[in-house]
């Protein structure tokens, strides 16, 4: 998923975790949780309405010359 956490062990992870928990306390971890969940939500609807939307070459302006 992430390349950049490939390299972190058990312990590293950890770490990152309790400074997290310091800086933001218990009472608000979910709350980024959930709103990180429905950014990344959002963010797949949106490339996926993206990729199906139909591309047709006959209805947009022509670049032949005439």
């Amino acid at each position: 998923m992430l390349a950049f956490i490939g390299g972190l062990g058990w312990q590293e992870t950890l770490v990152i975790l309790l400074i997290v928990l310091l800086l933001f306390g218990a009472k608000r971890l979910p709350e980024l949780a959930r709103s990180l969940g429905h950014g990344i939500r959002e963010f797949r609807k949106s490339v996926k309405e993206i990729s199906e939307e139909p591309k047709d070459s006959d209805s947009g302006p022509s670049d032949k010359p005439s």
